[in-house]
């Protein structure tokens, strides 16, 4: 229900009725094609909202060109509904789609739970007069240079100035625009993303324009996500990149050439004042405009930021029951933690509804499939422009001219977006239309949208192995923007290639296997027993397996968080609600010995307290947590005054005279990681250092604390702990990994004790400090088992060797492997609160799989050809599912593939010596087609005479 508002939001969990108002678009939805007739005659333009204004837009528009619906609508800036002088879209519109008698429509629902998933604002600098914003014309947010990037931009991915339309050379960034501040009108706490948003800024920057010189003037780099240290060195080390540490502020504006001069202060030059032709404010993120009437009409509390109020045991609850919380109105987050914070929500909804489970639910039903194998056939070719990903770069309507002339093709098209819903149903459509009987699209990778198109076929009444997907985009476009004419000749090549092997494609059938309604959850820390409660809330049965004697992990060392959370007392209650609960089975000192099985019904083979379990479950969900480097630097094992920060911890909740009394306490950031040996940021060291620092003041007023750090990574709402601790005399000294601490032990009025030297980057001298009780941040490190439960679930690694997602984005807590989840460090560092969020986005995403009574099969697998089998083995020995073994047959031992097991990888069809295993939509015909359409009879023509002429 979109252009809809909530009005009014009464009752309890469970049965809440919401008002709703939908405002009229004054657009038939149901009539509406999205052809944009209306919009090439409307006379009405004004700045396009969704293109930060920079380019201008009609009364009557698509809001976006991937907008679902993908229909028009009429803002208040028409000319009819301000004063009724004009009709022009009403007279030009062929689908009698536009409406100016709709009005507002009041709906009213009942609902069980609601979810809160309002986003966030971006914060606007025109509130600051410092920044020169909407005063200086080459002065641009974040979001205004990500349109400009963008190919649906306002110049379709060409960045240009305001003042000239003429491309900028030199480039600035300034950092933490509205972060990290509190003078009137900035946000105290960190955005989060802002250090990496910039970073993928410069970096598409340079793809775009080698020449381009981009400056960042930043405080802290905060790349503390996963991979995200690697992103910060790419960025880095760009030829014409530059990462000036420095606070800067815009002075002036050249009034000749409009550029903008930035002044800023360097360690060793002073103050300097730099002009560039462009620059970039990182704007942070503000909570939603409305998170007062928000916080109003749902009754929720808010923090004092305006984001909404969370319990760290459980940040997606609110403080209403029945309603929760996702995505960035927790608190400024990035993408991967939206996507399993919101997957969290449906967890915890689906505890509260599960009795309601499939009773709205209504089986999708599709056409008869035609049989068309006796049939020649009939081609129809999609090309699409991907926005202008593809069509800035390769020439479309040549491409679609030149697929009409290939053998089989009856009919091709170009299409805007061939992903988008209405080009999907054309796709449809036509094929029904047009009577076409194979369909290649010619668009992005299948890695994502293969389904989607699959889906589209079989709406069509085809089998949806009648599908090719020609890659034009990450395999021509993207890797060619600079060679127009090559780009277009290969994209060409690659459809004719798509079409010769679409030819000889053939119907496959996949099957239904039932599902196993059990899981089972290796790791019984936080996130593993999180995670355990959540699915067995919702009536599935749970076997828990944990290798050591105690439930806990690593939680059962930490005692407090920064939000306040008694980590103690938080993690009893869950072991004890685990214990409780008829529908776990918890394994103590478990071994894993055996995974086998298939999406939806696994066996595991364990060895626990002295005996052999078998366990049968439909999911797998990964939580073996993490463990603490153990250092070999800085006297850490040789003095009993060296701590790693989790054993300083441990040290001040058990009031340890030693540490709590001292007069002087170090603390040495990044120890074992963001170097060689793992080029990682370990992500919760900063929090931990600012927490134990608090906990040391709290105890002793007078201890002096020094922090040596080389960037804080306190982000979100922790940068509020972290200027706590600056103001409670807690002493922040940076330090460089070319020149790290120097650490030895001293004596001083007869006691001993540890000097730790460190260089100061202002005073530009060496100090020595003197400590009682040195700290180490040592780094979050994979466990030891990682790798071999990553070998029985035939799962992968990350270059850090941590488990590896299926998709950074869109599927976080998933592994590539079906039915196998993850979740907690195991996945990556992360702090307790994000833990929980994670553990309820795994929940929710193995529920998506229990809650079917079955699941499909691929009808992509292998088969083996008996006759041509020699038994020699070679196909066995190759499969890494153990999908294939010998059978005895009439004709002797021979390969049989399992095709449940089967995942259709063509290592066997490879290895097998006599051409005995067949692929499956990938048969040898099909592909023999497509490599003989490599290369045209003008090409071999040309090959011939440049070799006759050589002779």
């Amino acid at each position: 229900m979109t252009f809809t508002e909530v009005e009014k939001v009464e009752g309890e969990k469970g049965d809440f009725q919401v008002s709703l108002k939908t405002r009229p678009r004054y657009i038939i939805e149901e009539k509406c094609t999205g052809c944009t007739t209306c919009m090439e005659y409307c006379p009405k333009e004004y700045p396009d909202q969704f293109n930060q204004g920079i380019s201008q837009n009609k009364a009557v528009h698509v809001y976006f060109s991937q907008a679902i619906p993908l229909v028009a609508y009429i803002d208040d800036s028409c000319l009819f509904l301000k004063e009724e002088k004009c009709d022009i879209c009403r007279g030009v519109c062929q689908a009698d789609a536009i409406d100016f008698n709709q009005t507002p429509k009041k709906t009213d629902i009942n609902v069980g739970a609601i979810i809160l998933s309002s986003g966030i604002t971006p914060f606007d600098p025109s509130v600051k007069d410092e920044y020169g914003y909407r005063k200086m014309q080459n002065v641009v947010t974040s979001m205004d240079y990500e349109r400009l990037l963008s190919s649906t931009g306002p110049y379709e991915g060409q960045v240009l100035r305001a003042s000239d339309k003429k491309h900028p050379k030199k480039i600035a960034w300034i950092q933490c625009v509205g972060s990290r501040r509190v003078t009137e009108g900035d946000n105290s706490y960190c955005s989060g993303v802002c250090c990496t948003y910039t970073q993928k800024q410069v970096i598409l920057t340079k793809h775009h324009y080698d020449d381009a010189e981009c400056t960042i003037f930043h405080n802290d780099i905060r790349s503390f996500g996963k991979d995200f240290e690697r992103y910060f060195q790419r960025a880095e080390q760009l030829d014409g990149v530059e990462f000036i540490r420095s606070y800067a502020s815009v002075t002036r504006e050249n009034p000749e050439t409009k550029n903008v001069a930035v002044r800023y202060a360097t360690t060793d030059e002073g103050v300097k004042e730099e002009e560039f032709d462009m620059v970039v404010l990182s704007v942070g993120l503000n909570p939603p405009a409305a998170y007062k009437e928000l916080s109003d009409m749902f009754g929720i509390d808010l923090n004092s930021h305006g984001f909404c109020e969370s319990d760290s045991s459980n940040p997606i609850k609110t403080s209403r029951p029945g309603i929760f919380v996702s995505g960035a109105f927790q608190g400024p987050t990035d993408i991967p933690e939206s996507v399993f914070t919101a997957s969290g929500a449906g967890s915890q909804i689906g505890e509260m509804l599960d009795y309601r489970r499939g009773n709205l639910a209504k089986e999708r039903i599709y056409p008869v499939e035609r049989d068309v194998s006796g049939e020649e056939p009939r081609i129809g070719v999609f090309v699409c422009h991907c926005g202008a990903n593809i069509s800035s770069v390769v020439n479309v309507p040549s491409t679609v001219e030149y697929a009409l002339t290939l053998p089989n093709v009856v009919y091709a098209k170009e299409q805007i977006f061939s992903c988008a819903t209405n080009s999907a149903k054309e796709i449809t459509d036509l094929a029904k239309e047009k009577g076409l009987n194979r369909v290649v699209i010619a668009a992005c990778s299948p890695r994502t949208l293969e389904p989607l198109f699959r889906d589209t076929l079989r709406e069509a009444g085809l089998n949806q192995y009648y599908l090719d997907m020609a890659n034009i985009r990450e395999h021509c476009s993207w890797v060619h923007t600079k060679q127009k004419e090559e780009a277009t000749q290969k994209a060409q090549d690659i459809v004719r290639m798509s079409v010769a092997r679409a030819s000889q494609l053939e119907p496959l059938k996949e099957f239904d296997l039932p599902v196993n309604k059990a899981a089972l959850v290796v790791g019984g820390g936080i996130a593993g027993m999180t995670c355990a409660l959540s699915i067995a809330a919702q009536g599935h049965e749970v076997h828990l397996v944990e290798k050591s004697k105690d439930l806990g992990g690593m939680a059962r060392r930490i005692y407090s968080t920064l939000e306040g959370l008694d980590v103690q007392t938080y993690l009893d209650n869950v072991i004890q609600q685990v214990y409780k609960n008829p529908l776990i089975h918890v394994s103590h000192e478990a071994v894993i010995k055996d995974v086998s099985g298939y999406l939806g019904n696994f066996t595991t083979t364990l060895e626990t307290e002295g005996r052999s379990k078998v366990i049968k479950h439909g999911a797998s969900v990964l939580a073996i947590g993490a463990d603490v480097y153990k250092p070999t630097e800085y006297l850490y094992g040789e003095n009993d005054a060296v701590f790693t920060h989790l054993e300083l911890g441990e040290e001040i909740a058990k009031a340890n005279p030693a540490v709590v009394n001292a007069e002087s306490l170090v603390m040495i950031q990044c120890v074992g990681c963001r170097n060689e040996d793992r080029n990682y940021c370990s992500r919760v060291c900063c929090g931990h250092a600012v927490k134990n620092a608090l906990k040391l003041k709290e105890k002793n007023p007078d201890m002096r604390i020094y922090i040596l750090f080389r960037d804080m990574r306190t982000y979100g709402f922790r940068e509020d702990a972290y200027r706590e601790a600056s103001e409670n005399d807690v002493r922040f000294i940076r330090y460089t990994p070319e020149d790290k601490p120097v650490v030895q032990t001293a004596k001083e009025g007869g006691k001993d004790i540890i000097r730790v030297t460190v260089p100061d980057p202002i005073l530009g001298q060496r100090l020595e400090l003197d400590a009682d009780v040195l700290s180490l941040a040592a780094a979050v490190i994979p466990t030891e088992s990682t790798e071999e439960i990553a070998g029985h679930f035939k799962v992968t690694l990350s270059p850090d060797e941590f488990f590896k997602e299926a998709h950074v984005k869109l599927k976080p807590v998933e592994f590539a492997t079906d039915g196998v989840f993850l979740c907690g460090t195991a996945h990556y560092p992360k702090h307790i609160p994000e833990t929980i969020n994670q553990a309820y986005g795994a929940a929710g995403r193995v529920l998506t799989l229990l809650s079917r009574d079955t699941v499909v099969a691929s009808g992509s697998v292998a088969k083996v050809n008996e006759y041509d089998c020699v038994s020699c083995g070679a196909c066995i020995t190759a499969c890494t599912y153990d999908a294939i073994e010998f059978r005895d047959t009439p004709k002797g031992k021979k390969a049989w593939v399992n095709p449940i097991l089967c995942k259709g990888d063509g290592l066997c069809n490879a290895k097998c010596p006599t051409n005995a295993i067949v692929l499956k939509h990938f048969t040898n015909d099909a592909l023999f087609n497509q490599i003989d359409a490599a290369i045209t009879k003008e090409d071999i023509i040309e090959q011939m005479d440049a070799v006759l002429e050589n002779v």
